[in-house]
């Protein structure tokens, strides 16, 4: 039945699974870095990312493009105009779409056998337990949504989860992608964002949390007169910023999964 009869059924098995890596070509040039075990160890994961805006999507994208296998996608906000600066899946074709709905099929034009969950909603303190347990068991959970305490929630969460997670700090306002850094919440310094989230952190007794933020100090804009505080129209982004961000999460993500950068 088998080509060697000292070869059991599941070393056959992962023989034709790596096999089949090796001869699909878009997948090429990771396999020369990683590996067969590491381009296997990224196609068996799910990775959750959690907020689909600039850092969000770009992530998402590079996380399919590496070669992540499984997915949960999680916004509640529909592409906007004013979205063109800076997210992958914001164009003119797709203004009105859910972003969920865009980042799947983006997914599944890059890799069609990529396994896609959705969940088209606001992450909640109250609610992030109904909210993402029936899509357990994830991998790795990536953070890229906007409100503190939703940061907050999601780390707690991954945390009492045994569950891997990275949060995006803020990137408004700032233009120097080299002062991005790497670091656990409570060892960051000069940033505002960080400072804020720390807070909520203590209060809430949370004791890691692993981020990217910037160095940077934020460029002070004034908002626009008679704009509601909701607009948030004091805050600007650059083009490369939120997806520079997003970059480096997918690399963080992808490095852990597979335990190294290199073979």
């Amino acid at each position: 039945m088998f080509p060697n009869r000292n070869l059991t059924m599941a070393n056959f098995v992962l023989v034709r699974i790596l096999h089949t890596m090796c001869n699909d070509e878009s997948i090429s040039r990771s396999l020369r870095l990683l590996g067969p075990e590491g381009v296997a160890r990224l196609k068996a994961a799910k990775v959750a990312v959690i907020g689909l805006g600039g850092v969000g999507s770009a992530c998402a994208e590079s996380l399919v493009r590496g070669g992540v296998g499984s997915f949960l996608f999680v916004d509640k906000d529909v592409v906007e105009a004013s979205n063109i600066n800076r997210q992958q899946i914001a164009f003119r074709s797709t203004i009105g779409q859910r972003k969920v709905d865009v980042m799947a099929a983006m997914a599944k034009d890059i890799n069609p056998d990529a396994c896609i969950e959705r969940l088209h909603a606001f992450v909640l303190e109250e609610s992030i337990q109904e909210q993402i347990e029936p899509f357990l068991p994830l991998d790795f959970i990536v953070d890229a949504v906007d409100t503190l305490t939703a940061k907050a929630a999601i780390a707690a969460f991954a945390s009492q989860r045994g569950i891997p997670s990275v949060s995006a700090m803020g990137m408004a306002n700032r233009s120097d992608p080299t002062a991005l850094r790497f670091a656990d919440l409570f060892s960051t310094e000069g940033c505002p964002f960080c400072r804020e989230m720390r807070k909520i952190c203590r209060s809430r007794g949370i004791a890691n949390m692993s981020v990217l933020y910037s160095t940077e100090r934020p460029a002070k804009v004034k908002p626009q007169p008679g704009a509601a505080r909701s607009e948030k129209t004091e805050l600007g982004t650059y083009s490369y910023m939120p997806p520079v961000a997003g970059l480096m999460l997918a690399g963080w993500v992808i490095q852990k999964l597979t335990q190294s950068g290199s073979r």
